[in-house]
This record gives structure tokens, sequence and C-alpha cells, in this order.
């Protein structure tokens, strides 16, 4: 049943007695207006409001919860920072004989605000207090990057992921218990005993290449073994689920040689499994030097007002452009505004984002810089390519005409050739020409005509201009870090995601006094004028 807050003041009252927290401080400030920070109406529909036992306020659990993320502490210390904190008790305008509460409480708020679809409920109104203060425009400037953050699982080699995925699979077909072994054969209940009623490694000698490889053959088949007599239940979506872990496993890390033996495969597949408690885990790069395992963290600010309008897990794999277009669109759709400009490193700027921007209904003006070349004589932006003619002139002047290449994305490519007698003749030959038997081939693909805009307009001042507005998402990325971003807490997308919204509502937060103060606007007032979540500008 949903309790609200007495608005009883306390003779104890920690905002009412002399105390040390300074008022401009983050916790002085968020104190000057705890009473209208969150609202207990705000969430009522998380709770039945006629039957069952009071709940804790969720106005003073979401203001527990948001300094939680902003210190970085466990249920446990939050808990206790509530009862033994000057900072959290004038934060939340607490009582100095404040009892405290059962650290689970924290969780099961955790899970209520998930399970109902709010747990952007503190991400959200903060933007709205900004668009409602004045501080985030109708039209912005998008600045966005990624980090790469630590996930909540044990990173596992291939034997481990096989031997905890064999005991996984077991436990989940239900042979754990002790009466579902009856009638199985010899060799099968041999497999469930030393998998599920155990867990330990091999005892080899793990230097020994030719004791590792026959351990690897015996994992193999016992896996194999494990899926077929799992196949019985192949109903269950957990049996399925691990199953299918499994089978991707061997898929991805094993190969078999010439003799049929079972073998680690070379090379990494892209998508590789590194964790069986949290599978969803990834290898990622942010550069070639740059190696992490885990996942991505995407965080796009406003630029006048360095607010963060976005932020959310992404794939530790691949490039960081392609979460580009979903960022924009989740930025217009949550925060209510048009994206006009998006500014990013070069990882944003494909021809494929640049076409995407430029044309939308609303072009949006992506700022982005392309790779100089290592050798700019005789790199592709060396050569003119006349895409209305059909034509390309190398650095030398030599002019050969186009042929049509296969499509890409439905769009034309083209293909320019020069004749192999042409190139031999040039200084350059030996820089520009890599085939043995034709001369240079430059290719043109569908987003030419885009790239040549883009590299173009990187030569003038007004590209360095925009870009230099770019180091500022840097630099929230560092604050984010420096509140724990990089440790995720929890197992599960939906969970992940709850601890990015609400880092980022503390960040948010403690910009939002610091434009307050500069611009003479009085949040108290401003907040106090919010409606429900799924009223005014925002909704959750």
């Amino acid at each position: 049943m949903l309790a609200r807050r007495d608005p009883q003041r306390s003779f104890f009252d920690a905002q009412s007695l002399p105390h040390r927290v300074p008022d401009d401080s983050f916790y002085g400030r968020m104190g000057a207006v705890s009473d209208e920070l969150f609202h207990d109406d705000d969430l009522a529909m998380m709770y039945c409001l006629d039957n069952g036992r009071p709940s804790l306020p969720p106005s003073l659990m979401s203001g527990v919860t948001l300094l939680q993320f902003h210190d970085g502490v466990s249920d446990a210390e939050a808990v206790a920072r509530t009862m033994f904190d000057i900072r959290w008790k004038v934060a939340l305008n607490l009582p100095l004989d404040c009892l405290g509460f059962d650290p689970s409480s924290l969780s099961n708020f955790r899970n209520r605000l998930v399970d109902n679809g709010q747990e952007r409920y503190a991400f959200s109104r903060f933007i709205t207090v900004g668009r409602e203060a004045g501080f985030i425009p109708d039209r912005v400037t998008l600045l966005t990057d990624t980090t790469n953050v630590k996930g909540a699982g044990a990173v596992q080699d291939t034997y481990t992921l096989l031997r905890k995925g064999i005991r996984k699979l077991l436990k989940a077909a239900g042979f754990h218990v002790r009466g579902k072994r009856q009638g199985l054969s010899p060799r099968t209940r041999n497999l469930v005993e030393h998998y599920v009623d155990q867990d330990r490694k091999a005892d080899i000698d793990w230097s020994d290449p030719q004791q590792r490889t026959a351990q690897l053959q015996t994992l193999v088949e016992d896996v194999e073994a494990a899926l077929e007599l799992a196949a019985e239940q192949s109903d269950d979506a957990e049996v399925r689920s691990v199953g299918w872990l499994l089978t991707k496993i061997l898929g991805d890390d094993i190969a078999t040689d010439e003799q049929g033996q079972s073998q680690n495969g070379q090379g990494t597949a892209p998508d590789r499994i590194i964790s069986l408690t949290d599978p969803e885990m990834r290898h990622g790069r942010k550069s070639k030097a740059h190696r992490f395992d885990g996942f991505k963290v995407g965080v796009s600010t406003e630029q006048s007002s360095e607010l963060i309008l976005d932020i959310a897990d992404v794939t530790a794999s691949g490039s960081d452009g392609v979460h580009l277009m979903p960022t924009i669109e989740r930025t217009q759709a949550e925060a209510k505004v048009t994206v006009e400009r998006a500014i990013g490193d070069g990882a944003y700027g494909s021809g494929k984002n640049r076409a995407a921007c430029a044309e939308r209904d609303e072009p949006i003006d992506l700022v982005s810089p392309l790779a100089k070349p290592s050798d700019p004589e005789v790199h592709k932006s060396a050569f003119q390519i006349d895409l209305q003619a059909q034509t390309a002139t190398c650095p030398q002047g030599h002019t050969v005409t186009g042929k049509r290449g296969p499509k890409q994305d439905g769009r034309p490519t083209w293909l320019f050739t020069f004749p192999r007698a042409t190139c031999e003749a040039c200084p350059l030959f030996e820089r520009c020409v890599r085939s043995k038997k034709t001369g240079r081939t430059v290719r043109a693909g569908p987003y030419e005509a885009y790239l040549q805009e883009a590299r173009a307009r990187q030569q003038t001042d007004e590209f360095d201009t925009d870009y230099r507005f770019r180091p500022a998402v840097e630099r929230k990325i560092g604050e984010l870090v420096m509140h724990g971003l990089r440790n995720t807490r929890y197992v599960g997308e939906s969970k992940r995601q709850f601890q990015r919204l609400w880092l980022g509502a503390a960040v948010n937060l403690k910009r939002l006094f610091t434009l307050a103060q500069a611009q003479k606007v009085d949040l108290h007032v401003v907040l106090s004028h919010l409606g429900p979540p799924n009223a005014g500008l925002m909704t959750t």
C-alpha cells in the first residue's frame, strides 16, 4: 500500500538544527528542494492504494537511490548513511534520530520501478526541469560519445564456460533433485554427479598442451551428452536458453582437426560469449590498443546546458557509429526536442550516417571528422571523382570513365580503373598501385557524395569552430566515471539501464544546481510546478 511522507516537521530535523553542511554543496542544495524533488503520488501506480502493508514513501526511496548512485555506495551503506551521515540527513530532510530501514527495501524499490516501467522516473523528471527552466532549448546540438564499462560477471575461459555451462544446463533440467536421477544409465548418472554434485576445475597439469587438449575433448563430449539429455525437456524456457548458450560457445570457441579431435578455434568470434554469470558481456575495443570486457555506454549531452539527454548501454563490439541514429531518435522522443546538429568523433562520420542525417524530413547537421590518410598524395581523397560525369582524375591528371559496381544499400557504386601502362609511367606507381595485373582502381561507394562534401568541409574554419564543442561530452563522461559508471552493479539489460539512468539523473541534478545559480532560477519553484510523470513535456 502506498505510504506518503509525513509533512509534519520534527524538532530533530537535520535542516532545523545547526549543522556544518555547506548550503552551496550538492547535499545542501538537494536539501533546499527536498520537499519538491520527488512526489509520492508520481509513483502511485506502483502500489495498491487501499490494501497491504504500508510501503516506505517512494519520494524518500527515490532520494536515497539518487544519493546512493551519486556517492557510489552499496544498499547497506546507503541505509547506514541515512542514520549516521549528516550530509544525507540534510539532503533528504531526515531527523537526527532516523531509524533507517532494511537494505533489501532498496532492492525491492528498484525492482518495482523496473517492473512498472518507471526506471526513467528521476532522469526524465530532471530533463523536464531543464526544459521548464529554459536551460534546454527546443532545438539542440547533441554531443555524443561512448565509454567502456566493466560487466558484473566473471570473465571465463573456454574450459570454464563449458564446465559451468554443463552444470547450469543439468540443474536447469532438474537433475540437482535426487529423485530425477532414477533410471539413468551409469554413464549419464556419472555425468550428472560429476558436474552437479561438485564444481571443480579438472586436476591436470594445465601447462601441458596434451593434457589440455584431452580435457577439452572430454568437455566437448560431455557438452554433447548433456545437450542430448536436456533435449527431452526442450519445452522449458530456461533449458532452451542454457542449451543455446552452450551450443553457441561450441560454435564460437571450438574447431575440429583432421582427426576429428576438438581444438580451440583460431581468432575470436565477433559476438563471443565470455561469461555465464552475465551472458550479455562481450569483448570490445575502444581502439586497437585498448581492449576491454563488458559493455559500452553511450552518453549524449546538450551543448549549451551540458545536461545529459541520453545515456544507454550499447554493444561492446563494433563501431560506435551504428548507434548514432537510435540515440537521436530516443533523445527526440524522450526529451521532446529537435536535434538540429550532432557532433561526434570519427566513428560517427560514416557515409551511411551522413546520408541518414541529411535525408530526414528535418535534416541534421552531422559534424564528424574523417580520418586523415597516412599517404595523402595517393589516397582516394587525392582523386577528383565526378559522380555526375562518372569520371575520376588521378593526382597526375589522367582521367578515366567509371563502370557501375554492385549496388549497396540500394544505391549505385562505381569502379574507376586506370590503365596499367599509364600507372607504370607515373612516379607514384610504387606507392599508389598494389595490384600485380591492373592499374589503380578507385571505388566510389554508395555515399561518396556525402563523404566528398564532408572532406571539403573539414578543411574550413567553420568545421573547426563547430567541432571544438565535442570535448564537453568527454568531460561529462569523466564526471560519470568519477561517480561509478565504470562498475556495473547488476546483471540483466533492464537493471543495467536502471543504473545508467539514475547515475545520469544524479549528475544532471548537480548540473541543474549550477545552472540555476548562474541564471538566477529558483529550482524549488520550477519543481513545484511539475505535473506527474506522464504529463507535461516528458513521458516515462
